[in-house]
């Protein structure tokens, strides 16, 4: 008989720490269990942050890194089944996307790089870990990413009304779920990623508190005309971004220095709403209902935007979907887990455009 609980273990864009959830497909109807988040200390942060850019000695830095961030993800998946009272006995697997440190779809030959050492995660935890999940599909030519719209669709589709739903972390992604049309889902732009490094370069916190600073601040029209001018957001999907192409070097090249740092703050959530808003409109316009995960869900200051630029829509956090907003990714990871072991596939090749779906994923055997 099938063990119907599996971990989804997540760790992205943002750079906060993991997020790992206990879940429970009894029937095959997806559950959230427990919950547990591990925040990455400063030092982790920088080290992981540092590796996004060429530098000296990769090889060695990343497989370290790796190893720690094992480490992470062990204490994260002994943190969580010691709240939820269950023996890791009776998990199936580990669903682990792993920490992105590059994610280059479009190159000639395309790869992407999350770092995880599953043998060591599956040997300290005693549990058959599934990870690597992005690169099957990039060998079929597709993105890679995003992921989630296959279990957005099974968890939060509505037959009559079409919605939209929302994941706001470093990098922000839609997926279209309306029932008489195809599931899209493709990476609007940046998220909080710009926001949090300029809030962290300038004050000195990870991130802007409900976007308190940036409703101190006014909109710069010319920079964020310039900032939307990017290629990217001229680009059709299937398409998906990270730090690569979005980063503080990339803002700095089209500002002059001397704006007011809160102007510059307000001008990056705009960048974020405008660019989620437009992607929505030109994509999902038949849309009546937006529901908004990852933690950019949290930011007062940007959810009360993105209502003013759709003001039509119903917008509200998947809070109210049955899915807490900061577990949904983890969640969609340890659904992935369980069907690369059940031999589904877990990709969807109108999302990423890859040559077919998939089977995900590498399995390390506890």
């Amino acid at each position: 008989m099938e063990s119907v609980f599996y971990i989804g273990i997540m760790s992205g864009t943002s750079l906060d720490g993991v997020d790992a959830v206990l879940a429970d497909f009894q029937d095959n109807s997806p559950a959230l269990l427990q919950t547990f988040f591990l925040p990455y200390d400063n030092a982790l942060k920088k080290e992981l942050l540092a590796l996004h850019q060429p530098g000296n000695d990769e090889l060695h830095r990343a497989a370290i890194l790796a190893n720690q961030l094992s480490h992470c993800y062990a204490q994260a998946v002994t943190g969580l089944l010691k709240g939820a009272g269950v023996n890791f006995k009776r998990i199936a697997a580990i669903g682990c996307h792993g920490q992105t440190i590059r994610h280059c779809p479009e190159k000639a030959k395309g790869y992407t790089i999350q770092l995880v050492n599953s043998a060591l995660l599956a040997e300290l935890t005693g549990i058959s870990v599934v990870s690597d999940f992005r690169s099957r599909d990039i060998a079929a030519g597709g993105q890679g990413a995003p992921l989630v719209p296959a279990f957005h669709q099974t968890v939060f589709m509505h037959a009559s009304h079409p919605r939209v739903i929302v994941n706001i972390g470093g990098i922000a992604n839609i997926t279209r779920l309306n029932s008489r049309l195809p599931v899209m889902g493709f990476d609007s732009g940046p998220g909080n990623l710009l926001m949090d490094a300029w809030c962290s370069l300038h004050t000195g916190r990870h991130y802007d508190d409900n976007g308190y600073w940036a409703a101190s601040g006014c909109v710069i029209s010319t920079l964020l005309d310039a900032l939307l001018a990017d290629s990217y957001f001229e680009r059709k999907p299937p398409k998906s971004t990270g730090r690569e192409w979005f980063n503080l070097e990339w803002l700095e090249q089209k500002i002059s220095g001397n704006e007011p740092l809160e102007d510059v703050q307000a001008t990056l959530l705009e960048l974020t709403i405008r660019s989620i808003a437009a992607a929505i409109v030109d994509y999902c316009p038949d849309t009546e209902e937006i529901y908004v995960c990852g933690g950019g869900a949290h930011n007062a200051a940007l959810m009360r935007r993105l209502a003013g630029q759709l003001p039509d829509r119903r917008i509200e956090m998947t809070d109210s979907l049955g899915v807490a907003a900061d577990w949904v990714e983890a969640f969609a990871f340890a659904w992935l887990a369980r069907r690369t072991l059940l031999r589904e596939t877990g990709n969807l090749a109108a999302v990423t455009g890859a040559s077919g779906d998939r089977i995900l994923g590498a399995i390390y055997p506890a």
